[in-house]
Parts: structure tokens; sequence; C-alpha cells
């Protein structure tokens, strides 16, 4: 089945030039390894010169990554091109193919833009993008109440209800103290499949203690604008909490009684391996706390609320409405976010295995599968930067029934994946430019909605459009 990829649209991601973690582009050490093995014969750019052209995704004698890392390893004898197997790593040569890529990105920066009238036309369907609320606070996730109003969080802490009307109402009171620094704070929010029923809102957000922080997942309910009745429903032992102030994750999905809950590495690669610690893992437990017996790390971890672990800072968490497949983002180093097939006990892999590499250039490791490893049904190299994930229902937009819909924040782009019998064979940006994409999420009815991060934040929705 042909994949639609968009690659022009996509590539471009193409990340802005600015210099910060995920838009190293093109830059560190590993230009250099390009510039002194390559450039003479492939141009500065990729461009071509006395050899072909590398910078469009095209090569002539391999079609995948792996052809292009054993091209590198082994040349082309015949056409004059020596090997480079004895000079450079394993892991070298595998971030020289990261590095093709991002020449390609590099190559392709067109953006695409609404028309004059403000409607974006997609391969499926067009839209218009309209403005729900403006927010001057970084708004971090979003959920909608029964009564039409919304409930957001903002990292810096508060947590707040907007009026049908997009007017911000004054913070809920009695909010859970959070750990401010890096990409810590208030996270995500959600309300109970229940909530007409017992009141339940459940939160996750960063908890300091003398030792640093680390992701804390509470429930309680909101009376008359207060935050009372919290419940602890995961907190980690203090000893395992840590100084750095990145890979919190986190988002919060239902299935049924239970809750999924993710946690980032928390900047310490190697523990993502390790069922030792909470980070670094997609966690399971029942609404109100307990864990579930048939989970798979049950006596076997002193976090038995563990469900999949190997994994580096998951923002995105959606159970498919349709299939019932969870599926998460996650966010890679430089290259190789993932989309992944969340399953019962799988490890992903990091760092063992990587389509990215390190942000100053740097190798990883050399490979992206091993046995035992769960690899990701898709993934960005260069990185889009993956943040929020919603599924179309099909009510709103009939045309994108069961598509996944993927934020990007450094890309500040919006895709749409369609996945049929396990693999990606549609892939399209529908939204570039507009701000970085935080949060997607699908209300009550079916209409998507976006918290969007530019001079602050916004929350706007996509409208079908049905100008004649």
């Amino acid at each position: 089945m042909k994949i639609r990829t968009s690659i022009q649209l996509v590539n471009l991601i193409l990340l802005t030039a600015s210099v910060s973690a995920q838009s190293n582009i093109g830059r560190g050490r590993i230009q250099g390894l390009y510039q002194k093995h390559c450039a003479v014969c492939h141009g500065a750019k990729g461009e071509g010169g006395l050899g072909g052209e590398v910078n469009q995704g095209k090569w002539q004698h391999a079609k995948t990554d792996d052809q292009r890392a054993q091209v590198i390893r082994n040349g082309l004898p015949d056409l004059g091109m020596q090997g480079f197997g004895e000079i450079l790593s394993e892991k070298e040569i595998r971030a020289l193919v990261i590095y093709l890529h991002e020449l390609e990105a590099l190559a392709n920066k067109e953006r695409p833009r609404p028309d004059a009238q403000g409607v974006h036309q997609t391969e499926h369907l067009a839209y218009r993008m309209e403005l729900v609320a403006r927010n001057p606070k970084r708004m971090w996730g979003v959920t909608f109440m029964p009564d039409g109003r919304y409930l957001a969080t903002e990292i810096d802490g508060n947590v707040r209800f907007i009026s049908p009307d997009g007017s911000l109402e004054p913070p809920i009171e009695n909010i859970p103290a959070i750990r401010r620094r890096g990409q810590g704070g208030m996270l995500d929010v959600a309300l109970d499949p229940e909530y007409e029923q017992n009141g339940w809102v459940y939160l996750v957000f960063s908890h300091g203690n003398s030792n640093g922080a680390m992701t804390s997942f509470v429930r309680g309910k909101i009376v008359e604008n207060r935050w009372t009745d919290e419940q602890v429903l995961f907190r980690a032992n203090a000893k395992d909490y840590r100084g750095a102030g990145t890979h919190f994750g986190s988002r919060i999905e239902f299935q049924d009684e239970y809750v999924f809950f993710t946690i980032g590495d928390r900047g310490a690669q190697q523990q993502a391996q390790s069922l030792k610690v909470p980070n670094g893992k997609v966690h399971r437990i029942h609404r109100d706390g307990r864990i579930p017996k048939d989970n798979p790390f049950v006596g076997k971890s002193p976090y038995p609320s563990i469900w999949t672990y190997g994994n580096r800072n998951p923002q995105a968490l959606v159970l498919h409405p349709d299939t019932g497949v969870l599926w998460s983002t996650e966010h890679g180093p430089r290259g190789g976010d993932e989309l992944n097939r969340i399953q019962k006990g799988k490890n992903y892999g990091w760092p063992k295995v990587t389509f990215g590499m390190n942000y100053n250039g740097t190798p990883i490791t050399e490979h992206t599968s091993r046995p035992g490893m769960e690899p990701p049904v898709w993934h960005w190299t260069p990185s889009i930067a993956v943040c929020g994930m919603s599924v179309a229902d099909g009510r709103v937009y009939p045309e994108w029934k069961g598509d996944l819909l993927v934020g990007g924040l450094r890309s500040q782009v919006l895709e749409r994946i369609r996945i049929e019998e396990g693999t990606l064979t549609e892939r399209e940006v529908v939204l570039q430019g507009a701000g970085r994409v935080r949060d997607v999420k699908t209300s009550p009815s079916g209409t998507l909605y976006l918290i969007l991060e530019d001079n602050g934040s916004r929350l706007v929705r996509l409208n079908p459009d049905t100008t004649p």
C-alpha cells in the first residue's frame, strides 16, 4: 500500500535555526565528521559534486537506512567510493545516516499556509482554525467539563477553568505544590470516565523533595473553585527523586477501570532499562491507585505499577476508541522520535536502541533494533519534538476517522497519521507554523482542540470548512 508522506512538508520541520536541544539540525561534531570524509564528493550541504546529491532522500544505491550505512561502511568500489568501515566506528556510521536525514530536512523548508480565507486544505478535508482562548501563561494540558467549560493546567502551577466564551477564570485554590524547574511543573489533567457521578479530577505534576523532583500522580475534587479530597495515586520513593529538570513525561489515559500515566527517564538514560526505578516507564494502576494483579512486574519490582520500560520521554498517550490499541509518542534525542504501540511488559529499548544521536552530534549507539526490544511503528528523524496526540473519531471529520493527530513542539507541526493493520499507510502535515503544539485533545463532541505555545499560549479548535 502506498504511503503518502508529503515529504517536502514533513521534513521541513525543520526546525528553525535557533540553537537548542531539538533544533541542532546540521550542527555539532557530526557536521565535522561529514565535512572531513564526505563533503569533498557530496557537497558541503549534500547537494552533490564529484559524487551524487545526498540531501533529497533519493540515494541511487541505497533505499533504507541500513543500506545507507552499508554503503558508508563498505563503499562502492566499482564507482570509486571508498569504504569507511576501518576509519569510522559503527556508532559514527549510524550518526552519519542521521545527519543525512538532517541535510534533507534543511533542503526542504516549504511551509504550508492557510489561504486568504483562512482555510487549511489537506489531502482529505479542509478546515478553519478558531481561537477559543488566549492565556499569557503557558498551558500544558486541557480537558472538557460537562457544563461546556474547559479545565486547563499551566506549567507554572495553576489549574483553572476557561469559560465557553474564552475568558479565564481565577486559579483553583489549594492545588498541589509543584517543583517548577526546566520541563517540570503542572502537567496533564483528566476527568474520571465517571466524573458526573464521582467528581474525580486527575493531575500529574513534578513533585519535589530534598533530592530533586519526580513525576507524581494524584486525584481530587473541585468544589467552589477549591481542590479538595486529594488522594495520592503514585509517588516515588524519596531516594529515587532526581535533580535534573528534564523528561518528566507525562500524560494520562484511561481504559475501563485502569488509568495509565507516563514518566520520562528524568535525564538518566540507563535508568529507563531498570525495573528498580520508576522513570523511563509507562505505568498502569486502578483509578483509585491500587495495583492491578495482572501487571507484568508485580513481585519483580519495587514499582509494581510499571507496564512498559525503556521509554525515553513519552509526552502523548491515547487509547484508540475503535481498535483498543494504546498509542504513545516519545521524544527521541536528536532524531528518533517514536510512535509506539504500548503493550504489556514490553521493553522499548532506550537507550540501548535509538534512531537518534546526542544533541552535540556525537553518536549514542549503532543499534536501531535488538532482540527482545520493541521497535517503533514509526520514527521521526529528524525529530519533530512530539507532544500531544489524539484520535479523530469520525463524527466531526469523517475523512480522518481513526487517524492519529500528532503534535510537535519545535517543529510547530500537527501531523495526521493513518495506521492500517499495524503499518503506517498515510502521513501528512495538516498544520505548520502556528505555534508549538503542546496538547491535542478530542472533545466529547468529537472536535479536535490544540494548545499552541507562542507568546503565552492559545486554545484553538479545528472546524471543518463548509464553504461551498
